[in-house]
Formats: structure tokens, sequence, C-alpha cells
């Protein structure tokens, strides 16, 4: 029995499959068709996660989040701008007793 666009997989059902043939270019590029990159919302500049499973190659839109990197003196000035005072601590933990 043949493998069918519309049978069920493993994950479930495919809705509105779409294929094509792409061609890869002598430096290994591929173009997405802008049906399935607009269906996906991969956008100019996007990102897509290409994995090898199985013989197969599957791409999927990637989320890329911004990540910022601080010095250690950066993190100590923080902790010393928010070192507590005693009497701060003692207002603090005062009311939490009271609760």
């Amino acid at each position: 029995m043949g493998s069918s666009d519309t049978a069920p997989r493993r994950n479930g059902p495919r809705r509105n499959p779409q294929r094509e043939i792409l061609t890869v270019s002598s430096r290994g590029q591929i173009t997405l068709p802008a049906a399935m990159r607009r269906h996906l919302g991969i956008t100019p500049g996007g990102a897509v996660i290409v994995e090898e499973c199985h013989g197969e190659l599957r791409l999927r839109p990637a989320a890329v989040l911004e990540l910022a990197h601080y010095s250690d003196a950066q993190i100590d000035e923080w902790d010393r701008a928010d070192t507590l005072s005693n009497d701060e601590r003692h207002a603090i933990l005062s009311r939490l007793q009271q609760a």
C-alpha cells in the first residue's frame, strides 16, 4: 500500500498538505515557495530550523530570542543598589510577621 499526501500521519492528519519540488543551487540554497512561507509565517530574514530525521529533511519556523549578557561588575552594581538598610529590612520583617 502506497502513502498519500492526505493519509493520516503518526502525529495526526495533515491539514492542507503542500508539496513542492525545490532545486538546490550550486551554493546549496533552496527557495521556499511564497505560499508556504505565508502559511507558516516565515518572513524575510526569519529563521528556520532544519533537521535530518531518518533520511528526511524537516524545516520548521524558529523562534529567535535576543539575549543580553551582563558583566560581573554590572551585576555587582545592581546587587549594591538593591541592598536594604537594616531599618528597611526590619520594617519589612515586621510587616510580614503581622500578616
